[in-house]
């Protein structure tokens, strides 16, 4: 361990910034993916479809019950023993894909939830508007239904957007090199471990808070709207 030094705190700061894609990508494929599964998840389970119902409600107990770090792990090591029966060879595949696959089903466990619960938040009335206008089923969740959940969802969104990039940091444990990744990497060769975990922490702060300023602008817009239109 070498005294705190500020000259290299700023000289790492830069190297380290230099992983930010990688985390962001990660960040971003995560959200993507998750809601949409999510989505669709959230629907079976309102719409009580047989089967996938209960498929989906065990997801996403499974999902929301575990570590995103045993997540990884599982899917890592558990996706080629399922895929060699079919004779298809994912040994050798990139571990960022196990990484994303990893992210994107935990994620959508939570979208699921956030879905659902804003969905059912509707009024009941909304429905019943909808359909005595001539929507069917899918018109009234798209036309209708969805952009009130939407807003109702925002402020839990963000909250679970600032939860998923701190997360990522868990991918170093697979030695993916992202911001973390990329911190401890710096701390085992210069033995400057404070000045590299500060230089992460910096970043992922911003980052947090920026996001959080994001989603509240976005919340007073929805709202500011919703109001206007009553």
């Amino acid at each position: 361990m070498q005294p705190f030094d500020v000259k290299t705190l700023i000289e790492f700061f830069p190297v380290i910034l230099s992983a930010l894609p990688l985390t962001l990508k990660l960040v971003g494929i995560a959200i993507t993916a998750g809601f949409l599964f999510g989505a669709i998840m959230a629907i079976m389970r309102i719409e009580r479809v047989p089967v996938l119902r209960q498929v989906s409600a065990f997801l996403v107990s499974f999902m929301r019950g575990t570590p995103v770090l045993i997540q990884m792990f599982v899917i890592y090591y558990g996706l080629p023993i399922l895929f060699l029966p079919l004779g298809i060879n994912i040994v050798r595949a990139d571990k960022m894909l196990f990484i994303y696959i990893a992210f994107s089903l935990n994620s959508s466990a939570f979208f699921s939830e956030i879905v659902r619960s804003a969905l059912l938040a509707v009024p009941s009335v909304q429905w019943d508007a909808a359909f005595s206008i001539g929507h069917s089923k899918l018109q009234s969740y798209l036309r209708i239904i969805a952009p009130q959940a939407v807003v109702i969802a925002v402020p839990s969104v963000g909250v679970m957007v600032v939860g998923l990039l701190q997360d990522t940091a868990l991918t170093m444990a697979m030695g993916v090199w992202d911001v973390l990744g990329r911190a401890q990497a710096l701390g085992l060769h210069s033995y400057h471990f404070l000045e590299a975990y500060i230089d992460a922490a910096i970043i992922f702060v911003v980052l947090s808070f920026g996001i959080q300023r994001v989603f509240s602008y976005i919340e007073q817009k929805t709202q500011t709207k919703r109001k206007l239109e009553k």
